[in-house]
């Protein structure tokens, strides 16, 4: 696995998506930066995280951003197609930090969770 292997969707605004990075960079890892807040997902390329993820996309939202209210996304009968369009419209919506490596993809939190996607030292 290289260090080019590793991405981390990250918000410098969040200290689990801080603590995820700094493990990582403790191991000598400089992963691939993702600001999704900046550089928002589209439809396609979330679709793709969700995929890889194996988890509903529900797990993966940020149910007390203001949006998801205001969206009426708590609704059950949303679909999934119609949640990955809303975060793509609201990237806030997206619970971080997202680690994918080689070894798989997971959301980290709390922060210590990347430590399952790395190889035993």
């Amino acid at each position: 696995m290289t260090y080019a292997d590793i991405t981390i969707y990250h918000n410098a605004r969040c200290s689990n998506s801080r603590g995820a990075l700094a493990l990582l960079r403790e191991r000598g890892i400089e992963p691939t930066i993702v600001d999704y807040i900046a550089q928002p997902l589209d439809v396609a390329a979330l679709a793709a995280l969700v995929a890889r993820l194996g988890v509903p996309v529900r797990t993966l939202m940020r149910t007390k951003e203001a949006a998801y209210a205001e969206l009426g996304l708590e609704d059950p009968q949303r679909t999934e197609a119609e949640l990955i369009a809303a975060i793509a419209a609201h990237p806030v919506l997206l619970n971080r930090p997202i680690v994918v490596t080689p070894r798989g993809a997971l959301l980290c939190r709390p922060p210590e969770r990347v430590l399952e996607l790395l190889p035993p030292v």
